[in-house]
């Protein structure tokens, strides 16, 4: 029998703008997890479009983001996530007990040109890998 939805880990990807790390980072663990994690993205003070450069970036991964749209952080998202990883929004993240918060400290792609968007995408395919090794142990 496969899994219930119940027991899929949930991960919500904050950021001030919506427009580039987390957009990034939801789309690397949708892709990496084969739908067995639930991934959310959102920001404290979402752009109108997701970063150019970022797009450009993740087309060269292999992964299509000129879809995606920023939305805004609500305290239901945070909510309905196991864990919220904060990527510079700093006090406008909600924090709800019996949630796990990590901070990852990456640079903002805002304004960049793709080169140096590369390297930030990079970083965070390596924390997405190593986030599915602690949510999906081998079994």
């Amino acid at each position: 029998m496969s899994e219930t939805v119940s027991a899929r880990s949930s991960v919500l990807f904050v950021c001030v703008h919506n427009a580039g790390r987390s957009q990034m980072a939801a789309a690397f663990l949708t892709h990496l997890s084969g739908g067995r994690v639930e991934v959310r993205s959102a920001g404290s003070a979402p752009a109108g479009t997701v970063n150019r450069a970022v797009v450009e970036a993740m087309a060269e991964a292999g992964i299509d983001l000129s879809a995606e749209v920023p939305k805004m952080l609500t305290a239901e998202a945070v909510q309905a996530s196991d864990v919220v990883i904060t990527m510079g929004c700093g006090d406008a993240c909600p924090v709800f007990p019996g949630k796990q918060y990590l901070d990852w400290k990456l640079d903002d792609p805002a304004g960049r040109g793709v080169d140096t968007v590369r390297p930030i995408r990079d970083e965070i395919e390596t924390r997405i890998r190593a986030l599915l090794a602690e949510l999906l142990p081998a079994q």
